[in-house]
């Protein structure tokens, strides 16, 4: 189910399968981009990213699109999604609107409803507390004599005051808080946005008295939060005041200045980060947009992971202030660790982004970021060498600081490329520097492996559970799962696409004289599901999981398609998944084709493939788990213990039996070696 706008039904699945089969991806696509005809495709330039050469392809006949600059793409609802930055609920009654299409619902329960209902409140009630504070500026003698002359002093026009929603708060503490109660509101959710607080003895109090304000948007628009700046110098009073964690407001998921800066940080490709308020409203004024700020508090993963919705590439805008840029070096580290291309720009000692726009011209503010933008090697070296001077021992422990960072950077060419650069800024061979960012590669990824086999001593040996109730990972699952690329979720991978797009098929089972049981037919989506369920086999990955065992529920039902069914899944996760893998559609192999027409060797060759695939999985187990019992063969420790010996002697008989065994399968039905690309 997907929820509907209103919140109070969730869209039927039914309905979802309406939307999809009604828009047409040229036609949605062709609302935003001028689309050509490129045989029986459509091409245009990118809505996501600047581009010269056309490189979004539209493929009416699979109702997909991608662009093979960015890799951005899917059906009709991730499309609008991604352009229009809605939700997946939100983009299905989009499309549903544009067709003209009615929207079944489910009502949701009373629970579900009174969640809803509170946080639809905390909405409402912070719309009508911007809406004050908004009115309070403008139309207010102390209002315009405090809040809008202290916005005019710090350079801002009053185009951008309104742009930025900005407003002013009364200097009593109880003036909003009062004028709320009158108009109706619940004193109790009053207090759950955070706007105002409750005293012990009970009176309701605004939280932002005497101070301008700052309303925090989500990225669709809605008014989540507010920040206050205080006006008068008071050294007992906070500068800033920010609203509290509540139901709809978690700090470390927003970015002030997101909502205004998405669509030039998608064109732009590129995102600036600041720390406060006002630098993100003036670099706007001047010109650049693309810029977000964290508003004072240290980045998070999940302000990281807002951010690389957009883009990957980031840069951090410093004032000169060493302290603070000390602070910072965790997040450039965080960033590291998401994939982010970082670089780093210090301005003008006596400088702040806030400052520098004001009194530059947009193209001088851009042209320095140009100019004096570093990587974050270059940058966290330099910064640190300021300190250690030429001490051995505080030396030896910036190379180990520096090359921490290096080892979290996924990619390994970058990281290739860092460690070069560090080397020659350093003045240490690189082969040095290669083998510590090994090390710590390793001690983390064995760090990881620790983590599911500590689950497993959890588990609930009768019912197959770790103590969450979560399924019981598999001991070879345990060995091999690695957070710095898993071989096995690629395999897994290939097993999905082919389950997408083949799992409806027929295949023929052949006899099986040993066993005496005769021929017969069944789905490929049933042939994998139980070929895996019979051995115990669980996939590792838990998106694949979800969509393997969720077809293998489905498989017996008549009618049932496994890409039709996934490509309208609720889970946007999972639709999107299954978007790109079913991109290309599936090519059989030389022998199919040859014996195309042909229903009983169609079968038959379907047969063969799946075979082939699942096998390929089982060994590629086997195999990994051979690897891991002869590393314990070779360990002193068993080597001294006669029966840990034993036990690792008799398990790898048993692997090497499972090995012969999966390969004599591939033998006695003729199938030649096994590949995962079938």
């Amino acid at each position: 189910m997907a929820y509907s706008d209103n919140h109070r039904y969730k869209i039927d699945r039914e309905t979802i399968e309406r939307i999809l089969d009604s828009a047409k991806i040229e036609e949605v696509v062709g609302d935003f981009v001028t689309l050509k005809r490129r045989g029986v495709n459509l091409i245009g330039l990118c809505p996501f990213h600047n581009e010269k050469t056309p490189s979004f392809t539209v493929s009416p006949a699979k109702n997909l699109c991608k662009c093979f600059g960015c890799g951005k793409g899917g059906n009709p609802v991730h499309f609008i999604m991604e352009h229009e930055q809605l939700s997946y609920y939100e983009a299905l009654r989009w499309l549903a609107k544009k067709y003209h299409i009615e929207i079944k619902e489910r009502e949701m329960t009373d629970e579900e409803k009174r969640e809803e209902s509170i946080r639809e409140s905390l909405f409402v009630i912070n719309q009508y507390a911007l809406q004050h504070f908004i009115d309070t500026l403008h139309e207010s003698e102390e209002g315009q004599a405090i809040g809008l002359n202290y916005f005019r002093h710090r350079g801002l026009r009053d185009e951008t005051i309104k742009k930025f929603c900005l407003g002013y708060s009364f200097e009593r503490r109880d003036s909003f808080a009062k004028k709320a109660v009158a108009a109706g509101y619940n004193p109790e959710l009053i207090a759950k946005t955070g706007v105002c607080y409750s005293t012990d003895d009970g009176r309701l109090q605004d939280r932002f008295w005497g101070r301008v304000i700052f309303p925090v948007h989500t990225i669709s628009g809605k008014i989540v939060a507010f920040g206050g700046r205080i006006l008068q110098n008071n050294a007992k009073a906070a500068k800033y005041v920010n609203s509290p964690e509540s139901e709809i407001y978690h700090k470390s998921d927003h970015l002030y200045g997101l909502y205004f800066s998405k669509q030039a940080i998608i064109q732009k490709d590129h995102c600036i980060l600041v720390e406060g308020y006002l630098d993100v409203i003036s670099m706007h004024q001047s010109g650049i947009q693309n810029v977000v700020a964290s508003s004072g508090t240290s980045l998070t993963t999940g302000q990281i992971k807002l951010i690389h919705r957009f883009t990957k590439n980031i840069t951090l805008l410093y004032d000169g202030d060493k302290a603070g840029i000390k602070a910072s070096i965790r997040g450039i580290d965080m960033l590291l660790e998401e994939g982010m291309n970082i670089n780093v720009v210090l301005l003008p000692e006596g400088e702040d982004p806030d400052s520098y726009a004001q009194t530059h011209s947009t193209e001088e503010v851009e042209q320095y970021i140009e100019r004096n933008k570093v990587d974050f090697i270059r940058f966290k070296t330099n910064l640190l060498l300021d300190e250690v001077g030429e001490d051995p021992i505080r030396r030896a422990g910036l190379v180990s600081d520096v090359v921490k960072s290096i080892a979290v950077v996924p990619n390994e060419i970058l990281r290739s490329e860092y460690i070069k650069k560090c080397g020659e800024m350093l003045n240490i061979t690189e082969q040095i520097l290669v083998k510590e960012v090994a090390k710590l590669r390793k001690q983390k990824a064995e760090e990881i492996q620790k983590k599911p086999s500590q689950a497993a001593a959890n588990t609930d040996e009768e019912n197959g559970t770790d103590t969450d109730g979560t399924p019981a990972i598999n001991e070879f699952q345990q060995s091999i799962i690695s957070s710095y690329g898993n071989p096995l979720h690629n395999k897994e991978r290939a097993i999905i696409e082919f389950l997408l797009k083949n799992g409806s098929k027929m295949l023929q089972v052949p006899e099986n004289k040993i066993t005496n049981t005769p021929a017969f037919t069944e789905t490929v989506a049933s042939h994998l599901y139980y070929s895996f369920k019979d051995d115990g086999i669980e996939l590792s990955h838990p998106l694949y999981k979800r969509i393997f065992d969720e077809a293998g529920e489905h498989a017996n039902i008549a009618g049932f398609d496994p890409e039709s069914h996934f490509m309208a899944h609720p889970d946007v996760e999972i639709s999107k998944l299954t978007a790109e893998l079913c991109g290309e559609r599936h090519l059989l192999s030389k022998t199919f084709t040859e014996q195309a027409g042909d229903e009983r060797n169609e079968q038959a060759v379907m047969f063969e493939q799946t075979t082939r695939l699942a096998i390929a999985y089982k060994l590629s187990i086997v195999d990994d788990m051979l690897k891991s019992t002869m590393n314990r063969l070779k360990d002193p420790a068993t080597i001294s213990n006669p029966a840990a010996l034993q036990e690792a002697m008799e398990d790898f008989k048993f692997l090497k039996e499972t090995q012969g065994a999966l390969n004599d399968v591939l033998k006695s039905h003729g199938f030649g070696n096994v590949a995962m690309n079938v």
